[in-house]
């Protein structure tokens, strides 16, 4: 177990019990440092005092619902140092792009499954900059004056480093895993986010839309109907 990973101090947001002693249980056995709480206001106090490196936050809770938390510790200031996945049940997929407009990094869906949620927790401190290899030779694509670090989670056009999300750079790296090649919506569904996590095409659109922003319009095409694919 690498020993950097289980120094990483996640917060558990979620009112039901059961759900929280489940998600404890499993991640202290692999190393993490776990704090909790069962209401968005109890949760705001906890991100001050613990300051985590994780949040798993419900979506549907008391005093605060995980959007509003999630926005407003965006808004403050409070989670640039730290990644959020929303835990939900609900497959609306205006719930989806309400939490991601928010700041949510990743969905984990319930009912959840130790081995969904130890690769979810892994997968997401990859990106974390505190708990990242550094010690293995990067992959890196360049495009022109676009360059994609495959394990460092990061990328650069012109020489200026741009942030993703989680999901923009999973979805970035499957487009440029073959330059050309359409990849229809169902595929990108699965690929990135997994057949666990239920989420409706206008997801995938959003994420698009957003990549766009940040490295340009001219790399993404899309497929009306069919998918996207990277041209360059």
């Amino acid at each position: 177990m690498n020993m950097m990973e289980t120094k990483a101090k996640i917060l558990i947001i979620e009112d039901e019990v059961d759900i929280v002693e489940f998600m404890e249980y499993n991640l202290a056995k692999e190393g993490y440092q776990i704090e909790k709480a069962y209401d968005g206001e109890d949760g705001y106090e906890k991100v001050i005092s613990f300051e985590p490196d994780l949040i798993l936050m419900d979506i549907m809770m008391p005093k605060m619902d995980g959007i509003e938390l999630c926005d407003r510790l965006k808004t403050e200031g409070k989670l640039n140092n730290t990644l959020v996945a929303f835990l939900t049940a609900r497959s609306e997929s205006f719930t989806h792009i309400s939490a991601l407009e928010s700041g949510g990094d990743d969905f984990i869906t319930k009912p959840i499954k130790p081995n969904v949620l130890k690769s979810r927790i892994k997968a997401l401190l990859r990106r974390h900059p505190n708990f990242s290899d550094n010690n293995k030779d990067t992959e890196v694509l360049t495009f022109g004056d676009l360059k994609i670090d495959l394990d460092s989670f990061t990328i650069e056009k012109e020489g200026n480093k741009i942030s993703l999300a989680k999901k923009e750079f999973e979805l970035l790296s499957l487009l440029v895993s073959k330059p050309g090649k359409v990849f229809k919506r169902e595929e990108i569904l699965a690929k990135v986010w997994g057949n666990e996590v239920i989420v409706g095409d206008r997801t995938i659109d959003v994420h698009v839309r957003k990549l766009r922003e940040k490295i340009g319009n001219k790399c993404i095409r899309t497929l009306k109907g069919v998918g996207y694919k990277f041209e360059f």
